[in-house]
């Protein structure tokens, strides 16, 4: 078996014979074929059979009522006391509720909202427990008419049933739908959209040594039979969006390749969310052992996977992220609207 990966470009001197990446503002000329145990070979993309591009070159339909024509900022906020950065910060009801207006306030496009931790080693949490972290707190920011779209962070069905009740709309599950066997069902009846991440492991045990034949390959075969179990459930692709799981059972050479060849999860027809903020790899390669002082390797990664095509980045510093974006796009892109109180110059 041969997979696809399209070759991201964003410079304004565009080949005529380019193709639009997933209807977003980047383009390709090129793809790089990949199979296992073979050197990849770069061919035109306008050699591939059109049934090949069509998946690579498809605007992705719009998610909780947002358009995925540009890269989207998903703030974190985590309501729990024991997450690898601000475990405990938010814990608290008002202090949740300053930081999620505090990130709209910053350009988030998303909030995504987690009740149980799931850095390594990190012990499962009680639904009951998980869910009178978030659900209040969705609760109320409804309530003070915040109308941005919410995630919930749960790999739980009943833990997503009471955010959804609350005012959640889509639903960010770590486990792909493999942890609580009625999350599928609930996902399929609710209409929300699902983000599927890929995982080796639990968190108890996913750093333990993890090991594949090939990363990044595994990885895309892997999410491609999570989507087709979610489309047997009932949800259809146009409402599922998919994460490779940085850090999670990956060592640091397993990210890398991820990162590296991302766009090659385009062909799984999907958006591609990318969480990598303040992680553990980020700290080895830059010599920063404190995870809230990695905001500026963060924001490099963000943009290396904006490059690539990807259409949602979960991140914790959700300003300076969107600062970032604005002036890629302007320099490589499309220019975006001046940020209210900008200057001309």
């Amino acid at each position: 078996m041969h997979y696809v990966r399209p070759i991201p470009l964003a410079d304004p001197a565009r080949p005529d014979e380019a193709l639009p990446l997933a209807g977003g503002p980047l383009y390709f000329d090129r793809v790089e074929i990949l199979e296992r145990g073979r050197t990849p070979l770069i061919l035109p993309a306008r050699e591939l059979d059109p049934s090949v591009l069509a998946p690579l070159t498809a605007p992705r339909p719009p998610l909780a009522g947002l358009s995925m024509g540009r890269p989207l900022v998903m703030g974190i906020l985590n309501v729990t006391p024991d997450s690898f950065s601000d475990g405990g910060r938010f814990a608290a009801l008002p202090d949740a509720l300053a930081q999620a207006q505090a990130l709209a306030a910053d350009g988030a496009d998303i909030l995504d909202i987690g009740g149980e931790s799931t850095r390594p080693g990190a012990a499962e949490v009680d639904a009951a427990d998980e869910i009178s972290r978030t659900a209040p707190v969705i609760e109320m920011l409804r309530g003070q008419g915040l109308s941005l779209p919410v995630s919930i962070d749960t790999r739980k069905a009943a833990v997503a049933e009471a955010a959804l009740q609350a005012g959640a709309d889509l639903v960010n599950d770590v486990a792909a739908l493999t942890w609580d066997a009625g999350l599928a069902n609930l996902v399929a009846r609710s209409g929300a959209p699902v983000c599927l991440m890929h995982a080796q492991g639990t968190p108890q045990t996913m750093q333990a040594d993890p090991r594949y034949d090939d990363v990044l390959l595994d990885v895309y075969d892997w999410l491609a039979e999570r989507i087709r179990a979610a489309e047997t459930a009932g949800i259809p692709r146009s409402r599922i969006v998919t994460d490779p799981g940085i850090g999670f059972g990956k060592t640091l050479e397993h990210n890398l390749a991820i990162l590296r060849r991302l766009s090659l999860f385009h062909g799984l027809g999907c958006p591609i969310l990318l969480g990598a903020s303040r992680k553990r790899f980020i700290g080895t390669l830059s010599g920063e052992p404190l995870a809230d002082r990695r905001m500026g390797g963060s924001v490099a990664v963000a943009l290396a996977a904006a490059a690539q095509g990807a259409q949602i980045l979960r991140v914790h510093d959700v300003r300076e992220t969107r600062q970032a974006l604005v002036l890629w796009r302007a320099v490589t892109c499309e220019a975006e609207e001046p940020a209210r109180g900008g200057t001309q110059a």
